[in-house]
């Protein structure tokens, strides 16, 4: 890949939210690295409502069967996948703030990316997390290109995507409509074909979903750039 072209990293919270919010972007950017902060199974086995929804007898098949899809999913995007030795919040072990940060800038920092994209962690409480380690080390790695990326499905939720934007001017960052620069030629509509592909790789998700519950999936995707600003003075 040019040196003029942006080499992406994208952090995303599960094996599906970087496919699911920026698949597109990922198509015109082949060998993007997606880190998956919540990639490991509970250390003890277990049952969970939304594992069951997804079709899953338990945790563990859950956590293989979803690293399988992730697999196809990022194979169809010629995407390299990252993986964090972390749990999810539904099997009750949560990594402090401080560990996913100092975890992240290690995994960053052996890779080649030049342009990075976080979730702005709407809604869900993993989302929220993973935003607050990306806003660790943001400040600290400045040379990067930063971006926030709305996360499908979540940023429906009213108001979420306003009151991020607030929280993020309070901790003086400042966030700019903006989407990274095209890396490979490839038209819109091909890009829409290989996302579609893609998210379909993620069956057991699109079932706890429901039909009809994940249509903006495939809606325009939505990026802000990050740079780093003065904090304004709390009242």
């Amino acid at each position: 890949m040019s040196e003029t072209n942006p080499r992406l990293f994208i952090v995303s919270p599960h094996f599906d939210d970087a496919v699911f919010s920026c698949g597109a972007l990922l198509a015109a950017h082949p060998d993007a690295a997606v880190c998956t902060v919540f990639a490991a199974p509970p250390e003890h086995d277990m049952h969970t409502d939304w594992d069951e929804k997804a079709g899953f007898a338990n945790a563990h098949e859950a956590v293989h069967e979803r690293t399988v899809e992730d697999n196809r999913a990022l194979e169809v995007l010629d995407a390299i996948p990252l993986r964090m030795p972390f749990r999810d919040s539904q099997y009750a072990d949560s990594p402090s703030i401080d560990q996913m940060a100092a975890a992240l800038e290690e995994t960053i920092y052996r890779t080649t990316a030049n342009t990075l994209l976080m979730p702005l962690g709407l809604h869900h409480d993993d989302h929220a997390r993973v935003f607050e380690a990306c806003c660790e080390i943001l400040p600290r790695l400045t040379h990067l290109n930063w971006f926030g990326y709305e996360e499908a499905i979540h940023r429906l939720t009213p108001g979420a995507v306003q009151a991020r934007l607030a929280d993020l001017a309070q901790r003086g960052i400042v966030a700019t409509p903006a989407t990274p620069s095209a890396g490979h030629t490839i038209d819109v509509q091909r890009r829409a074909h290989l996302k579609r592909e893609a998210v379909n790789a993620y069956a057991s998700q699109l079932r706890a979903f429901g039909a009809g519950n994940y249509d903006d999936v495939f809606a325009t995707e939505r990026y802000w750039q990050l740079s780093v600003g003065r904090k304004r003075a709390r009242k």
